[in-house]
């Protein structure tokens, strides 16, 4: 009786040792983790050429994408589409049909839930999930991120870097999700946008924040037909960031 408690007491003692040590390892990992300098999120490419990338953001709407698709194409414009995963789980033919019209598919997480409030792992398991749904409908893997809500915090920044992942965020938004948003406040939104903490925003180079919505579609051939005048292309992320740092750039 004696000797196995003394036995208990050193396999106790041993296994607190053991603890302390991986309690230790977990908490200078944390640290170490903590202080990795994180990617900024791509707001704009630096660029003086005439170029832009319209981004569309899919939770909803389904019902006005091939309208929208169809303006584009009138357009001569390809964008880059943000969907979850619920949504293309649901829609695997549109999201077919959006992909071979030339547009990029990327990804927006899979329920559109508050990146903030997750952790770095659901995070990562809200890009994943959608990764492989988006993947086995169009056969190409997602590797740009728009976080939902336009949220940056450290969790949703750390777990799309992890994961091999761009986060993307915008230049300049419609709020075309906004009842008052017209398809006029909207068009004057991109093509006149207003100065914010003293300065003009620039549009060369810049990342617009759009949604399938009807005022949205409404807005969208002014838009394209207005900066086409101007000379400006518009282009995928992937070709947008091609221009990075071409011409007469600012740092």
């Amino acid at each position: 009786m004696f000797i196995n408690l003394r036995i208990s007491r050193r396999v106790l003692s041993i296994g607190g040792i053991f603890l302390l040590l991986f309690t230790g390892i977990a908490a200078e990992n944390q640290i170490m983790a903590a202080k990795v300098p994180l990617p900024k999120p791509i707001e704009q490419i630096k660029t003086d050429q005439k170029v832009m990338a319209l981004t569309i953001n899919v939770d909803w709407g389904e019902e006005y994408i091939p309208a929208i698709l169809d303006a584009l194409d009138k357009g001569q414009a390809r964008v880059t589409f943000f969907v979850t995963g619920r949504w293309a789980k649901k829609h695997p033919e549109l999201l077919k049909i959006m992909a071979n019209r030339g547009h990029q598919i990327e990804n927006h997480g899979y329920s559109h839930p508050h990146p903030d409030q997750l952790s770095v792992g659901a995070n990562q398991e809200e890009i994943k999930k959608t990764e492989s749904i988006i993947e086995g409908i169009i056969g190409r893997k997602t590797h740009f991120y728009a976080p939902p809500y336009g949220e940056k915090g450290v969790s949703g920044l750390r777990a799309a870097d992890e994961l091999g992942y761009q986060t993307i965020l915008w230049t300049l938004d419609t709020v075309d999700w906004r009842p008052d948003s017209s398809p006029a406040i909207i068009a004057q939104r991109i093509l006149n946008p207003a100065i914010r903490f003293g300065i003009k925003p620039n549009k060369d180079g810049a990342l617009v924040l759009m949604h399938p919505k009807a005022n949205t579609l409404k807005a969208l051939p002014v838009i394209i037909d207005q900066l086409t005048r101007e000379g400006f292309i518009f282009l995928t992320i992937d070709g947008l960031i091609t221009f990075d740092q071409i011409g007469d750039t600012t740092s």
